[in-house]
């Protein structure tokens, strides 16, 4: 199904399908603040494993972020952060970053890599948002990539629809996505590193 959803004011009737999707253990394919993602309920192992098979990767390998609808989402799933950090993430989000940090127990398993890490996103646009919002705990999401050498990631979801339609349940019409991935921000040791330069601006340390 390709379900056309406005970002500036989501409709409740299409949020509830996505989320009723998300619950049955679907995959839905969802527009961000950067580039286009997969995306499902993150306790819905077989719907994990058949995003991973869609990437041709194992889950345990894969980089999937949680995104979350704000800050107070971050206490169920980590570790506790310092200060530093949390100001940091704050000044951040909603926006187009990436911060990695140490998973606690709350955690599933089979989505947490060897290092015990998650990474958390709140984007700044309002479906993945209202998804959340509505689902009630975060979603898992990891980027699609174009095979093409130069376009890194399809923008048009038509394109993405026809591409995915028999892989996925839901691809979300939000309007053309962005080309270039977030920012994404190593804060697991005692000092932050930044791994991936990408449309977050280096202006929040």
């Amino acid at each position: 199904m390709l379900l056309k959803i406005y970002p500036e004011n989501p409709g409740r009737r299409q949020i509830n399908i996505v989320t009723e999707c998300l619950n049955d253990g679907g995959i839905i394919i969802s527009p961000t603040d950067t580039v286009y993602g997969l995306a499902c309920d993150i306790y819905k192992p077989k719907a994990i494993e058949r995003i991973a098979r869609i990437k041709g990767i194992k889950p345990e390998k894969a980089n999937f972020s949680f995104i979350c609808h704000d800050l107070s989402q971050l206490a169920d799933f980590t570790k506790p952060i310092s200060n530093h950090i949390f100001k940091m993430m704050k000044k951040a989000f909603p926006g187009p970053y990436t911060f990695i940090l140490n998973a606690n127990n709350t955690v599933p398993k089979y989505i947490q890599s060897k290092k015990k890490t998650v990474g958390i996103r709140i984007p700044d646009n309002n479906i993945p948002l209202e998804i959340v919002r509505h689902l009630g705990h975060p979603i898992m999401s990891t980027s699609i990539r174009d095979e093409d050498d130069i376009i890194e990631y399809t923008t048009d979801p038509e394109l993405i629809y026809e591409k995915y339609k028999d892989l996925v349940d839901i691809v979300i019409d939000g309007g053309y996505g962005g080309n270039e991935g977030s920012t994404v921000i190593d804060c697991t040791g005692d000092e932050f590193s930044v791994v991936r330069e990408g449309k977050g601006p280096m202006n929040i340390f």
